[in-house]
């Protein structure tokens, strides 16, 4: 028999991480993506231990383990002037969580994930595609179609969306859902050569500013910073200048840093999210994975782990041989009420971080420093039912892996 036809929208982390698992699971799968390369959007990404645990699933969890760089040394959470108001290191939340937490370069992800993609897997770039029909899986069995700004169309038994916030799969789905808005903050990334002593990883919150400074494995720096702004605005002598006279004053290596990047290696987004769930995450023989299901502010560092949990779940419920109106059903159950409440939790992290009063700021920042205090793993439980998740099955490659990473774990005993 033929292998049924999957065709994925979008060649980002959940677009290629959906296509390695359903390749995986006997799907022939096609990836549509608009830009003209493979080249990820944004600078770096944090991969939490609950999507090691997914990646564990087709195989990458042990390769991107491998790249771990944060382990015994202090990181946490500064104020601008570099007082520490929290400390932890990366070999505790990894004994909280079961897993380490891997601070990657974008690129090296993606370029992980294709090295799984097997030789029948078609990515074909500079490609813009749009849903056709989402099809039908009851008794006509009508394929889902898509179809390319030149005309090209393409049918298949099923359409994976990963075509981000702005998912115009989504709207032609859900035309009545008011997708995503403005989260109140904007955020700039980029990757920057680390100064020649070493940076702990860290967090520093002001006065509705926020900044991190991150060590990849290959030695460079991933550096993010978000303020509460107006909607769409772009600085008019760049990003750097912009960055410079918020940050500037801040402590070491913030400033250096800043100098040091060009404007146009600063990435800015205004940051949106979906407060209000959708009906389902999928229709028809359509499936929406990501953002384009579930945009969330990055204040948990969730966005792109759901993305890899969400096309590991989708696999391991896409076998061929089963109806996909049950596959799919199946998907959005166990998906929809998970990645909602993370929704729901990246927004109330992000209210932590947008404060502007000086009075609320102090006050959060003493509360900080008194629970760490007296509660010293308090900083890690923030993300305890997220961090901890395994996927629902251990199949393909996972079957491998030790029993530490069976279905169901409880959270190991940590701080």
């Amino acid at each position: 028999m033929s292998k049924p036809r999957a065709l994925v929208i979008g060649a980002g982390v959940g677009g290629l991480t959906a296509a390695v698992a359903l390749s995986a699971r006997g799907w022939r799968v096609t990836v549509l993506e608009r830009a003209p390369a493979l080249e990820p959007v944004g600078a770096g990404i944090a991969v939490a231990p609950n999507a090691l645990r997914a990646l564990d699933v087709v195989g990458l969890g042990d390769a991107v383990r491998a790249l771990r760089s944060w382990t015994d040394e202090g990181g946490g959470l500064r104020t601008p002037s570099g007082r520490w108001l929290a400390r932890t290191t990366g070999d505790k939340a990894a004994a909280r969580f079961g897993d380490p937490l891997v601070l990657l370069a974008r690129s090296t992800l993606v370029d992980l994930l294709r090295s799984r993609l097997p030789a029948d897997v078609t990515v074909r770039t500079g490609t813009p595609a749009a849903l056709d029909d989402p099809g039908d899986p009851g008794e006509g069995k009508r394929p889902a179609t898509v179809r390319t700004e030149d005309g090209e169309v393409f049918e298949a038994e099923l359409v994976v969306a990963a075509d981000g916030i702005h998912s115009a799969t989504r709207r032609a789905l859900f035309p009545a859902h008011p997708g995503p808005r403005y989260a109140g903050f904007t955020t700039w990334r980029f990757l920057a050569e680390a100064p020649g002593e070493r940076v702990p990883p860290h967090e520093t919150w002001g006065r509705g500013t926020t900044w991190g400074t991150q060590p990849l494995p290959d030695g460079r720096l991933y550096a993010y910073a978000a303020a509460t702004v107006p909607e769409g605005q772009r600085a008019p002598d760049g990003e750097r200048a912009e960055l410079m006279r918020l940050f500037g004053t801040w402590h070491w290596p913030l400033p250096q840093l800043i100098q040091a990047v060009r404007s146009e290696d600063v990435l800015r987004n205004d940051v949106h999210h979906m407060t209000e769930p959708l009906p389902a995450h999928h229709a028809g023989r359509t499936v929406l994975i990501g953002d384009a299901a579930h945009a969330m502010t990055p204040s948990a560092g969730q966005g792109g782990n759901q993305s890899i949990e969400d096309a590991i779940v989708l696999g391991q419920h896409a076998d061929p041989g089963r109806d996909i109106a049950v596959t799919l059903a199946a998907h959005t159950r166990d998906r929809l009420p998970r990645t909602s409440e993370v929704v729901r939790r990246s927004a109330r992290a992000a209210r932590m971080t947008t404060l502007t009063s000086g009075p609320a700021c102090a006050l959060r920042n003493a509360v900080i420093g008194a629970v760490t205090r007296l509660a010293p793993g308090a900083a890690l439980r923030v993300m305890d039912g997220i961090a901890d998740w395994s996927p629902p099955q251990r199949t393909y490659a996972s079957q491998s892996r030790s029993s530490a990473h069976t279905s169901g774990q409880s959270r190991p005993p940590g701080p």
